[in-house]
């Protein structure tokens, strides 16, 4: 090959050495570290693009009953305002990851099953007139029973999201692979354990982002997103705005700030804002902000999962089964339930286990739907495998890393056929762990576990070996469906990539690749291993890395994701090149009077290898076909581009028996590590973390290193920190980041990592994806650790004090008798109870008027807008409130009741608004101080949801203290002058329970 000969020439010094496997400069960082990055909405727009605003359903599971749209669209600068009946007029549905009768759209048509499902959008002339038009839009919902939890999804009393699953079972498969049930029998030992993964996501720096344009004279739409892929969504998206695929152009900004995965789920907003457009007749913009980011875009799927092993007395495992239960959201996008199947191959992990029963079902809740999330698939599989695999050896009284040892795949088996019918291309296990565990230092760590425990400190160990798989097959997702079913489908299987190789008119080399980059240095790595092929430096290769479906180069596989850069992206760039190189060295053969085998690309030069002086520059050959095409040999061709559409015949479609070599290429990472935890404030401490990595050839040291420390800062964040979280009904509660907590720099500490290389023989290079390994290995790592720390078997992720008190500690008991009985509100219950009282310098009798006049009542709520009274018992108010980063409307029923005139009166209602939701119910007394004034009192409860719980505490209770503040001043100042005080109950419960309090009624 070019690069080896260009290698082997003598005389050329190390400057001419190959430059794969260096650490080069990366090219991407000389704008992105000078704020010259080409981000999706730092790119101009066509004239008269107007710009798209999403309202947000509060609640998670309700029927839309009505919508009154009409002050929205009398709002300045409003060009429309649309519901999902006017998008499904439009649209057609999108494809469901099952063979079911079950629509899916990108906007609520007639029920919302999640909070923060769009309900309508909002076209205006900018962001902030679409926003306060969103505001205007009245909905009028009716609360439907909300499920959470995807086991009690599975039972039949269970509310029901879509007629058209079993319930809420979109998918219920077995597998059988060896003789399980004779394993089970005849082993010694049974093992056997019960975990729930949480949700988490991917939170990159930059949101969503689309700008639409429908061409109504060619019946095309024109989209820029910043979507990573899979390009198959490409199909998705045509057939949900009714135009073939040519009538679809899909194009990525130069830049994007980050996806790990996330930004695939994109593609229901492609969807909304192109239909948009096309109502409008003009450009549509819509970029996400970080509340909606949060609450509406796709997470990673939590899974709770029995996982069973049939074990021998020496720790062999001979048998396992998994019963997992995917909670896929309220609904089932393409391409999930890949999340569930891509690891299908993997179910045995690092060892060798040849027996494998396997029960698989998907249900459906009232949350997020899921997407494709940073190793996906993985984290889920490996915390139940490696977490059961720490306790067969706390159970056989071995340790844990000698279990690991006994069950790995041994070195001479590769290729290895997994009972599930992975194809592991190439590794030796054992060596990794003897060398991780040598250059790691694991003696000296123990001796440390041993010393912090003899000192009486929370001191553990936590070991797991797991493979990486990148490069996945097409047809893995395809194995959610019966043989039967997949025959009548027909073949899904393979992966694509897709490279371009130019050469213009002066010489010069052009790469581009239909792979969008969110930070793995794709143009660097690209211009090392075209270069190499050359014999250039990397400088003098360009390389582009965006995608415009109508002009280049494209499959439905194409799209960044899986890992699937270096392995097969980078590789086939190389082969692009070396068709071209080939081409080449016969033009300067015949130029040079030499054999083409004689000839070398090196320093810029195509040359005789043994002759190394006999030689022409390179950019003189590659720009022959553009000015002299007639001097050519005959039957070359021409050298001015190459495309190279590779798949490797490795990945087939699964077989009668469900195997199915779900990836291609396969890594190995052996992680150790040591915890301490705090005795005191519970927190975890990482101490040491070991990471030893088989990812075959390694492209760029540098970068490689950069993927396992941000792999790892994530998977700390969802060992440590990182959970979706839900209300009992529904409601979001970490919709910001002061409750869904990230790790910062000063939380991750410098992992140790370590490598070895065994080349995969399946791939160009030899390359293996390194990009999620950490994600998949480091949550259980951090589990076991802290298991082994605490002595405990069973572990719930995050690791929050919280939950680690409940360990150590016990559950916290209730108050003593004789204690107030006021419940702090907790997170997750949204009853709130409460009792307060102030002082106002007036008779009960003028604060009993006050209370009964709107007048009043509008001058002294804080950002209210009017009440009307209905009846002498009977009000309707409206409030404009901001808190943090959201402000929205509350339009409130307030009712009277139990009337005691002047002493006591009860106060009941509703309020819904863009904040969320609240009803409640309070008592207010009011007695004569004895000074002229008047005491008030107040007992209540008081429920809310929606929007305004995802906020979260933090930054509730401070708004809090300033508008309930100014609602008892604004009072006084009413009654005739004097001051107003909260008792610190009061100053403690959450803004909307307050309002709600004093004009809410219990639902």
């Amino acid at each position: 090959m070019a690069q080896t000969a260009a290698a082997s020439i003598s005389g050329i010094d190390d400057a001419d050495r190959p430059w794969v496997g260096r650490s080069i400069e990366r090219v991407e960082d000389a704008a992105l570290l000078t704020g010259r990055g080409r981000f999706i909405d730092d790119l101009g727009t066509p004239a008269g693009t107007q710009h798209a605003a999403i309202l947000r359903s509060p609640h998670a599971h309700a029927d839309i009953v009505a919508i009154d749209l009409e002050a929205a669209r009398q709002a300045p600068g409003v060009s429309a305002v649309l519901t999902g009946a006017d998008i499904k007029a439009m649209t057609s549905s999108l494809v469901v990851g099952v063979k079911a009768p079950v629509e899916c759209w990108p906007i609520a048509v007639g029920r919302v099953r999640y909070v923060g499902e769009p309900v309508a959008i909002v076209i205006a002339a900018d962001r902030p007139c679409a926003e306060d038009a969103a505001d205007l839009i009245n909905v009028e919902y009716r609360t439907r029973a909300v499920v959470i939890d995807p086991l009690v999804a599975l039972s039949p009393d269970a509310p029901v999201l879509h007629d058209g699953f079993a319930g809420n079972v979109a998918s219920d498969r077995i597998f059988h692979y060896g003789e399980p049930e004779r394993a089970f029998a005849e082993a010694a030992h049974r093992f056997e354990i019960d975990t729930r993964y949480p949700r988490n996501s991917c939170t990159p720096i930059e949101t969503y982002g689309v700008i639409a344009d429908y061409n109504a004279a060619e019946n095309e739409f024109d989209v820029l997103a910043n979507f990573q892929g899979p390009f198959s969504i490409h199909a998705v998206i045509s057939r949900a705005l009714k135009v073939p695929g040519n009538r679809l152009r899909l194009r990525t900004p130069p830049d994007s700030g980050g996806s790990f995965g996330v930004k695939q789920g994109i593609f229901p907003y492609i969807v909304l804002i192109a239909a948009a457009s096309r109502a409008v007749g003009r450009p549509v913009k819509w970029i996400e902000d970080r509340l909606e980011h949060l609450t509406a875009s796709v997470s990673a799927t939590n899974r709770a999962t029995r996982l069973a092993a049939a074990v021998n007395d020496d720790g062999k495992i001979l048998a396992l089964d998994w019963d997992q239960v995917e909670d896929c959201g309220a609904h089932l996008r393409a391409p999930e339930p890949a999340t569930l199947y891509r690891m299908h191959g993997n179910l045995t992990g690092a060892y060798d286990i040849r027996s494998v029963v396997v029960r698989n079902r998907v249900v459906v809740t009232n949350k997020t739907p899921t997407g494709l999330n940073r190793g996906f698939g993985g984290p889920q599989i490996y915390f139940a495998l490696e977490r059961l695999v720490h306790k067969i050896a706390v159970g056989l009284s071995l340790d844990p890393l000698e279990v690991i040892k006994r069950n790995l795949i041994p070195a001479d088996a590769f290729p290895y056929r997994t009972a599930t019918g992975a194809l592991l291309d190439s590794g030796d296990y054992p060596s990794a762990i003897a060398r991780g565990v040598e250059e790691g230092a694991l003696g000296a760590l123990k001796a440390r576990r041993d010393e912090a425990r003899a000192n009486g400190r929370l001191y553990g160990i936590g070991y797991t070996a797991v493979v990486e798989p990148s490069v996945s097959n097409m047809g893995y997702i395809s194995t959610v469906l019966t043989p039967a079913e997949r025959r009548k489908a027909g073949p899904k299987n393979g992966a694509q990539a897709t490279a371009t190789v130019a050469l213009d008119p002066v010489g010069s080399v052009s790469v581009h690749v239909a792979s969008v980059p969110q930070g793995q240095g794709h143009r660097t790595v690209l211009s090392q291993v075209v270069a190499d092929v050359f014999g250039l430096k990397p400088e003098d290769v360009r390389v582009n890395t965006e995608i415009d479906t109508t002009k280049d180069a494209w499959s439905i596989a194409s799209g960044n994701y899986a890992s699937r850069f270096a392995a097969a992206v980078a590789g086939t760039a190389k082969l692009a090149a070396e068709r071209i190189a080939a081409r080449i060295a016969r033009i300067a053969a015949s130029q040079l009077n030499v054999e083409a085998s004689d000839i070398a690309f090196a320093g810029g030069f195509v040359l005789s290898k043994h002759n190394p002086d006999n030689r022409i520059p390179f950019s003189r050959l590659a720009a022959l076909s553009h000015w002299s095409p007639g001097s050519l040999p005959e039957d070359l061709g021409h050298t001015i581009r190459e495309t190279v559409f590779w798949s490797p015949p490795e990945l087939t479609a699964p077989d009668d028996e469900d195997r199915i070599n779900s990836s291609l290429c396969h890594g190995f990472i052996f992680d150790f590590c040591g915890v301490e935890i705090d005795r005191t404030t519970l927190q975890t401490r990482i101490d040491r973390y070991v990471t030893m990595h088989d990812c075959g050839t390694i492209l760029h040291p540098g970068m490689v290193d950069g993927q396992i420390r941000g792999g790892f800062a994530q998977a700390l964040g969802a060992a440590l920190y990182e959970e979706y979280a839900y209300a009992p009904d529904g409601s979001f509660l970490t919709g910001t980041f002061a409750d869904y907590l990230l790790p910062t720099t000063t939380e991750v500490p410098d992992p140790v990592i370590l490598h070895m290389e065994t080349p995969s023989p399946f791939t160009p290079l030899g390359a293996k994806g390194v990009g999620e390994g950490n994600c998949m290995s480091t949550p259980v790592c951090i589990a076991n650790a802290v298991a082994d720390a605490l002595g405990v078997s069973d572990i719930v992720l995050p690791l929050v004090p919280s939950k680690l008190a409940n360990i150590v500690r016990g559950v916290e008991r209730a108050a003593p008798v004789g204690r107030s009985a006021v419940a702090t509100p907790r997170a997750g219950d949204r009853r709130l109870h409460g009792e307060g009282s102030a002082s106002v310098n007036a008779k009960p009798e003028h604060i009993w008027a006050m209370l009964l006049d709107p007048d009043t009542l509008k001058a002294v709520i804080p950002g209210c807008q009017r009440v009307d009274k209905v009846s002498d018992t009977h009000f309707r108010a409206e409030v404009t409130l901001g808190i943090g980063p959201v402000t929205g409307r509350y339009r409130a029923d307030v009712e009277l009741s139990d009337l005691d005139p002047p002493r006591a009166v009860t106060l009941g209602g509703i309020a819904n608004g863009a904040l969320g939701f609240g009803s409640g119910e309070g008592r207010i007394t009011l007695e004569p101080d004895g000074k002229g004034g008047t005491r008030m009192h107040y007992v209540y409860e008081a429920a809310i949801g929606g929007k305004i719980v995802s906020i979260g505490g933090r930054l509730l209770d401070g708004a809090t203290r300033v508008i309930i503040g100014k609602f008892f001043a604004a009072l006084a100042r009413k009654a005739g002058g004097g001051g107003a005080s909260e008792s610190a109950w009061f100053a403690r419960l959450p803004l909307l329970a307050r309002l709600t309090a004093m004009f809410g009624r219990r639902r």
